[in-house]
């Protein structure tokens, strides 16, 4: 379904906090909710955070959920020789990662999703490409020194 993404999400039944009940993984298929594709922290906040965290180190509400913990994504450059990987990072938001964090070989292939909110307009690939390398230079605001 183009215009749905596989989103993580923890949530804990409504008894957690007073009978101690475990919490509960789900994966969904939601609908992707609009952001402006000039706003690379927008995007970022509403498709990312929600695993990576809302500093990018990997520690949001649905990361303890995956089998592998989410990139901690200040440090890309620092893992890197000092140098942001800003080609690699648009490959993994267009096409998909090989990290099997998610129970699959891929995280949400974001390329698709982008497409899909363009979708009818005079050219969905430039603000699939818009949206990709506004939240590459986003990511890439987020690192450590």
């Amino acid at each position: 379904m183009p215009n749905r993404i596989h989103v993580a999400f923890v949530a804990a039944m409504l008894a957690t906090a007073a009978f101690g009940i475990a919490q509960t993984t789900q994966i969904k298929d939601v609908p992707i909710k609009p952001t402006s594709a000039a706003s690379g922290k927008q995007m970022y906040t509403n498709y990312c955070a929600v695993c990576h965290g809302a500093d990018g180190r990997g520690n949001g509400p649905a990361a303890s959920s995956l089998k592998t913990s989410p990139t901690d994504l200040t440090m890309l450059a620092k893992t890197n020789g000092g140098q942001f990987p800003d080609t690699h990072i648009a490959s993994v938001l267009q096409f998909g990662s090989e990290t099997a964090a998610h129970g699959s070989a891929d995280m949400p292939i974001w390329g698709t999703a982008f497409r899909s909110l363009a979708k009818g307009t005079a050219a969905p690939d430039a603000q699939e490409h818009q949206r990709i390398a506004n939240l590459t230079n986003y990511l890439k605001s987020l690192q450590q020194q």
